[in-house]
């Protein structure tokens, strides 16, 4: 199910990243109270009812404002606004409806997306100040909602209506016949290339200017290997080179693509080898627990190949890529076609093994020959004990171990088992993930 995206705008100093903060439950935005302190819009997460929600916190408009930085400042939150499904428009009680309230009001009228008002500072539960009711006049469908986020009051009134305006999980279509697959990358590695050849016209832009994909952009698919929808996605620049607020947009749109997936297509460029940023690209996809296959794009532009270069190759991204050694390589060149075909039955066999289930005999069966080969940690005389393990759900698999100690089951035990529990089943591709509970001796 995706993410609901939410986007915090108004005007400078009315606690906005504050709220954000309370929100994610840490301290990621920079909170001062000079204007204009958050000048790039900056994403985190929340889980509110059992959904999580994406939630971007932006810089303060200043409509009039002549500045560079403020104009920069107002076109981040104006692609903010586009991106998000509800926008929350923060404004301050203590001084009031402004005329800069109203102007930013009328511009997210524009945008057609629902709009949430809160009114900051209302820091006295239950007594609220005349002036909050000066709010009304902004006239959104929604009523202003009290709120503090320095306390974080009102937060859960807010969330609750926020979740009322976006869809519900029934609403959610989902084909279970197609494989989603999301193409992420560097600007220039492929991607869009890559889609082309494989839906055999010219779908998206290509061009050798990195960043000319600016939106993620779905391809349906449907061959002999079956039905797939790819996800084509910006390019991922590191941080420090966004300069461009439309390229911060695509980084949302490629980690929320990882999110809608099955399956990611990791695309290296074969002529700049793995780099540094290669390596956080892979991180969104196995920290969203998606099958992944590195796909080494331009092998056909490597001049003087022999038997090892791809071993060396190899070599160099495991090395690399040491935390997803799950993940199969393949080589191909969008440019000329060369095993592009044989992308698919991998990414058929990847995206079985995410679903794959196991039954809760055959795990423990093997984990007692596991335990058997090499016995539990033993800490100060006490040893673990491992009582049972079970899979609780799927994409990525995921197993609870519970034991008698969590923290007498020490992280290589962990990977051993992770090992063990490949070389039984497989689970090529895909990530695994391991929980370990405590339980005492006398528990049922």
């Amino acid at each position: 199910m995706s993410k609901p995206v939410i986007a915090i705008v108004g005007r400078p100093n009315v606690g906005k990243s504050t709220l954000f903060n309370k929100l994610i439950g840490e301290r990621r935005a920079i909170v001062e109270d000079t204007p204009g302190v958050t000048r790039d819009r900056i994403y985190g997460e929340t889980e509110w009812r059992g959904r999580r929600i994406v939630v971007i916190d932006t810089g303060g408009i200043e409509p009039s404002g002549e500045d560079v930085i403020l104009s920069g400042m107002r076109e981040q939150a104006q692609i903010a606004i586009e991106s998000a499904d509800v926008i929350i428009f923060m404004c301050d009680v203590r001084s009031g409806l402004v005329a800069d309230d109203a102007e930013i009001a009328a511009m997210l009228r524009r945008s057609k997306k629902p709009v949430i008002p809160v009114v900051n500072k209302c820091d006295s539960v239950g007594n609220l100040p005349g002036e909050f009711y000066e709010f009304y006049e902004l006239g959104f469908d929604a009523d202003p909602i009290p709120l503090s986020s320095v306390h974080g009051t009102g937060t859960g009134d807010l969330l609750d209506a926020v979740l009322a305006l976006v869809p519900g999980e029934a609403e959610e279509e989902r084909e279970d016949d197609v494989i989603r697959v999301a193409v992420i990358g560097k600007p220039n590695a492929g991607k869009s290339s890559l889609v082309n050849r494989i839906a055999g016209e010219e779908r998206m832009i290509v061009s050798d200017i990195p960043g000319t994909t600016r939106d993620a952009i779905d391809t349906r698919i449907e061959n002999a290997y079956g039905k797939y929808i790819f996800i084509d996605t910006a390019g991922i620049r590191r941080s420090a080179k966004i300069r461009d607020s439309i390229e911060h947009y695509s980084v949302l749109r490629a980690h929320t693509a990882a999110e809608r997936a099955d399956v990611c297509l990791i695309m290296i460029d074969a002529g700049e080898g793995v780099t540094e940023q290669d390596e956080r690209i892979a991180g969104i996809a196995h920290e969203a627990g998606r099958a992944s296959i590195i796909v080494v794009n331009k092998w056909d532009s490597i001049a003087d190949k022999d038997n090892s270069t791809v071993k060396k190759f190899d070599e160099k991204i495991r090395t690399a890529l040491s935390y997803m050694p799950y993940a199969p390589i393949m080589y191909v060149s969008a440019r000329t076609g060369q095993r592009v075909s044989n992308l698919f039955e991998q990414i058929n066999l990847v995206y079985s093994q995410s679903v794959l289930r196991i039954s809760t005999g055959m795990i423990n069966d093997m984990l007692a020959d596991a335990t058997t080969r090499v016995q539990p940690p033993t800490d100060k005389g006490r040893r673990l004990k491992i009582y049972y393990m079970t899979q609780v759900s799927v994409a990525p698999p995921t197993f609870v171990i519970f034991c008698n100690s969590v923290e007498l089951f020490h992280f290589s035990y962990r990977r051993y088992i992770e090992n063990c529990l490949r070389e039984a089943f497989g689970f090529n591709g895909t990530p695994i993930k391991i929980v370990v509970r405590e339980r005492g001796d006398g528990e049922g």
